[in-house]
């Protein structure tokens, strides 16, 4: 029920276009996902997710497990028909979300105890656990539970979390359900040898993709990508590679050019809830009062319904009043635009004008300070 092919592959860089086969449909990569952790987008519809050029959303274990129950879901149908998406779900195992719990949770090599967010009652979260919630929400690609750390963390850290994720992922394949296509994280922490290794001892597993796990935790811009290079030079180049979390739209290009398929992060939606869009022409921070009487769109060069039919002005007032429709058409907005940057990418790649961040085409406004990703 899965498979990748890579059509186009770039001869300047290592960015390439591929088709991801799943039981819920063909992706083309590289592909954004926009991040649905409780069974939706926030502000979105389904029918409005597709219409901004969605083709693969995010789940995620932890929060579904705690509410409303994996069993739940499952006795309704399925994540898919719960929720109304007709279209292909990764769900991520609740490693992050573990991780970000802190003081919370007590990690050990058996699994992590944690006292729910909710109500304070004490949770288990095991390889095991974790892929039994992800079969009973039925998507297409579900990933194995691993520790990810905090920046900093010493090398002696790094590699017991790197053992124990690589421990929990031959427990997550003996337990995963085989309609479900399973991915491999690797870890390593920011040591580039212990990312090397750990994505050796991953593709060892034979899993039919490969997550970067750990980045984005913290770490300055050169670091990350030191060690996304790391990680990918013992990737397998036929398998899909997941960036996970990753990121502002330079840093979702700049992956794209080292070689990255399939990208997830909190940003777009994040932001727009907060004022901020994400534009060709740079970022808009909507509550500036020099938009209080400005009629003009978002973005001159988007195609989006946002800026084909409302004014920076009004989507000021919206924010200022604090409206929902404010977060509903900013949320339309960001999402449409990550997904033409990267429909932009798998342009540029198969007419063969790909040159990174300088791509003629490519709706890359300059640097957006980002926010800390959602960590619950």
């Amino acid at each position: 029920m899965f498979s990748f092919e890579i059509k186009y592959t770039c001869r300047a860089s290592r960015a390439r276009c591929g088709l991801m086969t799943t039981a819920h449909g063909v992706v083309e990569t590289p592909v954004f996902m926009p991040v649905g952790t409780r069974g939706t987008v926030k502000a979105m519809t389904p029918e409005e997710l597709r219409e901004t050029g969605a083709q693969i959303i995010l789940g995620n274990t932890f929060h579904l497990m705690l509410r409303p129950g994996s069993e739940t879901i499952r006795d309704l149908g399925g994540l898919h028909k719960f929720m109304n998406w007709p279209g292909p779900i990764l769900t991520d195992s609740g490693g992050f979300q573990v991780f970000s719990l802190a003081a919370l949770r007590k990690v050990t090599d058996e699994g992590v105890t944690f006292q729910s967010p909710l109500d304070g009652s004490t949770c288990h979260l095991t390889p095991e656990r974790a892929m039994e919630v992800q079969a009973h929400l039925g998507s297409d690609i579900a990933m194995v539970l691993d520790e990810c750390l905090a920046h900093p963390a010493t090398r002696e850290q790094a590699r017991r979390a790197l053992e124990r994720t690589l421990a929990w992922a031959v427990r997550c394949r003996r337990a995963a359900d085989p309609r479900q296509a399973i991915f491999g994280i690797v870890q390593g922490g920011m040591f580039e040898d212990l990312r090397r290794e750990s994505a050796r001892r991953t593709v060892e597993l034979d899993f039919v993709g490969y997550a970067i796990g750990g980045l984005s935790v913290g770490e300055d811009k050169p670091m990350m990508f030191e060690m996304l290079e790391a990680s990918l030079a013992e990737l397998p180049v036929s398998r899909p590679r997941y960036l996970m979390g990753v990121g502002t739209p330079r840093d979702i290009i700049r992956a794209i050019d080292a070689g990255v398929d399939m990208f997830d992060c909190v940003l777009p939606t994040r932001n727009a809830r907060n004022g901020l869009a994400f534009t060709a022409e740079g970022a808009v921070k909507i509550k500036h009062a020099a938009y209080t009487r400005d009629p003009s769109p978002l973005s001159a060069s988007c195609a989006c319904p946002t800026c084909r039919n409302y004014s920076r002005a009004y989507l000021r007032h919206l924010y200022m009043a604090n409206e929902i429709l404010s977060a509903r058409l900013l949320t339309y907005h960001n999402l449409y635009y990550f997904h033409a940057l990267t429909a932009a990418a798998r342009n540029a790649i198969r007419n063969g004008t790909w040159a990174g961040t300088v791509t003629p085409g490519l709706p890359l406004g300059p640097d957006v300070e980002s926010e800390p990703a959602d960590l619950l």
